[in-house]
């Protein structure tokens, strides 16, 4: 049987150092590995002796064998030994910038973190006028918000102990074996919940919550222009995290009906009544715009659900210098005929 050189498997000199063949191996396995080259029939014997040659070199001992006395040095049940896949993909891959590595090889999802919980998020619903969007305002909100217990620490006790089962890391790794190769998992350890301690003594400040709920009173800005159903973000005034950034305080804007205008977009509506011998011989109107008297021509012979258009009266555009415009839809009024005067009915016949 021809002799093997290990180093020429992982691609190394007789010199290289035990980093440099760890990362010899970890690219090649990534390059072989079976899972990764389904249609490919000699990975797996491949990548069988790439690890083969790793567990050699990667353990001093072995290597100082074979660096005297070849792979003759080891009996055949140790070279077999030596194809089988036996380290911890985590282990393995975790520096190697690997983002979905682990659910190609059946982690299905990243390992538990017991020390880290981002905070939620939490809703405000808020309702102000057309007029508020249109201005832009300042309003103050109450919410109940829930503040770390200083006196825990956020942890729920005053005295606690190591976890036995998971002896304080929060986790448990779950090891099994599929022919050459083992799959690590990580879960969240039942015993503790996943923080690595138990509280033989609850905290009498937040009653073993770890939290304390507050109501707090909060400045909103609301921007001119802002539409309805659009959110303001607050960071960091959502729920509380453990080792992690707070949530968020999202405050979403109701806009309330307005009884005279109506909004689309950036553009409001009106409905005016005129009389009608303003529609017969035109004339101008007076109008109240959202924010101040507006005069509109009204030419002769008008008909009633004409619509009028007054540029740059309408709402805000967000963030922006611009505004909407401003669409006058004219009602004619019929009177009764003896409320007009006869020669005012003449006049206006002619």
């Amino acid at each position: 049987m021809a002799e093997k050189d290990y180093y020429k498997i992982l691609g190394l000199d007789k010199n290289a150092s035990q980093e440099g063949i760890k990362k010899a191996f970890k690219q090649l396995a990534r390059k072989y590995h079976p899972d990764l080259n389904p249609n490919d029939k000699n990975a797996e014997e491949k990548f069988k002796e790439i690890n083969e040659a790793f567990q050699v070199l990667s353990n001093p001992e072995k290597k100082e064998k074979y660096d005297k006395y070849g792979d003759s040095a080891f009996s055949e049940e140790d070279l077999s030994q030596f194809r089988n896949f036996n380290f911890d993909f985590e282990d393995l891959f975790k520096d190697f910038g690997f983002g979905d590595i682990f659910n190609i090889f059946g982690r299905g999802e990243r390992g538990y973190e017991s020390d880290y919980q981002e905070g939620e998020d939490i809703r405000y619903d808020l309702n102000i006028s057309l007029k508020d969007a249109f201005l832009g305002v300042k309003k103050t909100i109450k919410i109940k918000v829930k503040e770390r217990c200083e006196e825990c620490n956020g942890t729920g006790g005053k005295e606690s102990k190591t976890c036995d089962k998971c002896n304080g890391k929060g986790k448990i790794r779950t090891v099994k074996r599929n022919g050459f190769a083992q799959f690590v998992s990580v879960s969240k350890c039942d015993k503790c919940n996943g923080k690595g301690f138990i509280i033989t003594k609850r905290c009498d400040k937040c009653n073993g919550k770890g939290f304390i709920e507050e109501e707090q009173e909060l400045e909103i800005k609301i921007p001119r222009g802002v539409n309805n159903l659009q959110y303001l973000r607050v960071q960091g005034k959502g729920g509380i995290g453990i080792n992690a950034p707070n949530g968020d305080l999202y405050v979403v804007i109701h806009i309330k009906n307005d009884t005279e205008f109506k909004r689309e977009e950036e553009n409001l509506f009106i409905e005016k009544k005129i009389d009608l011998l303003t529609a017969i011989l035109g004339g101008t109107i007076e109008i109240s715009g959202i924010d101040k008297d507006l005069k509109l021509k009204i030419p002769p012979a008008t008909q009633s659900h004409t619509v009028f258009r007054l540029k740059n009266q309408g709402m805000p555009v967000l963030n922006s210098s611009q505004r909407g415009d401003l669409f006058v839809k004219v009602i004619v009024e019929i009177p009764r005929v003896g409320k007009l005067k006869e020669k005012k009915i003449k006049e206006a016949l002619k």
